[in-house]
């Protein structure tokens, strides 16, 4: 089960975190930190407030998107369908 992750944390930035993997983007002064949980084979974004210790969970609509589309090739560079971006959970 966690060679997915292992794949994952080869890309740029990326962090395991037991059964998921995390990385951290900033963008038009917005920060962002942005999981991948293999057990559930999601993806989900947390905005990042000023204080660089608050986060909170934030829709796919209001990221950016290329930031978006970076993690699409992301997880398709780790083998994992880069589809999965886009689940509602």
């Amino acid at each position: 089960m966690t060679e997915t992750i292992d794949a994952l944390t080869e890309q740029d930035g990326w962090q395991r975190e037991g059964f998921a993997a995390r990385v951290h983007y900033e963008g038009a002064g917005e920060y962002y930190s942005i999981e991948y949980y293999e057990p559930s084979d999601c993806v989900l974004y947390w905005k990042v407030k000023g204080d660089g210790e608050t986060a909170v969970p934030v829709g796919r609509e209001t990221v950016p998107t290329p930031l978006r589309e970076r993690i699409r090739l992301d997880l398709d560079a780790a083998g994992i369908d880069p589809d999965v971006e886009a689940r509602t959970l």
